[in-house]
């Protein structure tokens, strides 16, 4: 899986868990989208790991910066 293909999902997923139409892309942070707070970042780390089927180390979470490293980290754990 492409990191294209995995923004895109991860994409849809911001949508569905913030109700609110949102693009992405590998800049996007807390920072930059007012919806995602700190208890919706916890919501949206669950959905992606009940979406993609993986599990991520609480230092993996605190690692990412974006969006960006976010799909990094998804992209090398579906590989």
């Amino acid at each position: 899986m492409t990191k294209e293909e995995v923004l895109a999902q991860v994409n849809n997923i911001f949508n569905d868990v913030l109700d609110e139409p949102v693009v992405l892309n590998y800049d996007s942070s807390a920072s930059t989208i007012d919806e995602w707070d700190s208890l919706t970042h916890i919501q949206l780390v669950v959905a992606i790991e009940k979406h993609f089927k993986q599990k991520f180390t609480s230092a993996e979470i605190q690692s990412w910066k974006n969006v960006g490293e976010m799909c990094d980290s998804l992209v090398k754990k579906v590989a």
